[in-house]
């Protein structure tokens, strides 16, 4: 594969409870590990909050591209992204990842197929299958 684009940030700090800038300044914030990790948790984001957020986006625009190649008019869309992190059996930890469709206005049928043809779209799903666990919801 070629890359037409390539995104840079860099983590300094304590990793987790550190900092995060992306090479052109346009992300430039704190983390911190949520209470539910033991963390101090607060108003600052986390990996996986930022992990869900990009997936969502990238996944509602596949979605959006599924769809009109299969000349579908969607309106009033949304994806949510759930992040989950745990403990895996190894020892290591690792993600789960539930993502919801609201495609008010589809036949639920229409809407599951164009729901996982955008699984198979998606760089984000395309980066995770087989390595992380992701469930696909229509709302």
């Amino acid at each position: 594969m070629t890359a037409i684009y390539t995104a840079s940030a860099t983590a300094t700090g304590d990793g987790r409870n550190g900092h995060v800038r992306s090479s052109d300044g346009v992300l430039d914030f704190d983390l911190a590990i949520p209470k539910e990790m033991g963390g101090p948790g607060g108003a600052l984001t986390n990996p996986e909050q930022l992990f869900a957020a990009g997936y969502a986006a990238c996944f509602h625009s596949a979605l959006k591209r599924v769809a009109g190649m299969q000349k579908v008019t969607l309106t009033d869309t949304a994806i949510t992204v759930d992040v989950g992190i745990g403990q895996l059996p190894s020892g290591g930890f690792g993600l789960n990842v539930t993502i919801e469709a609201e495609l008010p206005g589809l036949p639920e049928e229409q809407a599951k197929a164009i729901l996982e043809a955008a699984h198979q779209v998606c760089p984000y799903s395309n980066a995770t299958r087989g390595n992380v666990e992701v469930e696909l919801n229509l709302a």
